[in-house]
């Protein structure tokens, strides 16, 4: 398994979505994912911090549909739900909970790592609901 964060230098604004669209191509280029799982527009108290994390999003999701990669997206209550089983877990309590479902040695880092595992854990566990579904009425 692997995972790691996307790092910018102090360039402009402009130049960091590219370096992050960029890196994005080669990401998926490299492991060839079938889905791309992203964490909604949540509302931060700092806005100018939560329009530039839009931004990123936006160039993330646009590297995956130039890929035709399906999206999907979570909220953060479902994503900490589906992980924790409480939608006002902690974010201490999510990168515990990734560690341990993901049997690793230590919590994930950077710790947007250990958030981006989570999402991508709410969307397997999504799926894997789906499928049961789809087999339990199948079997009606």
């Amino acid at each position: 398994m692997t995972y790691g964060g996307i790092k910018t230098s102090a360039a402009a604004f402009a130049e960091k979505l590219n370096v992050i669209h960029k890196k994005m191509h080669r990401i998926i280029t490299e492991y060839q994912p079938d889905f791309c799982a992203v964490e909604e527009v949540f509302y931060h108290q700092n806005k100018k911090t939560a329009i530039i994390m839009g931004h990123a999003r936006a160039v993330a999701i646009l590297a995956a549909a130039q890929n035709d990669i399906q999206i999907s997206e979570y909220s953060p209550r479902e994503v900490k739900m589906s992980i924790a089983g409480s939608g006002a877990a902690s974010k201490e309590q999510i990168q515990a909970m990734v560690k341990n479902i993901l049997r690793l040695p230590e919590i994930p880092h950077p710790n947007d790592a250990a958030d981006a595992l989570a999402v991508a854990l709410c969307h397997h566990h999504r799926l894997k609901f789906q499928q049961i579904t789809r087999q339990a009425t199948a079997g009606e």
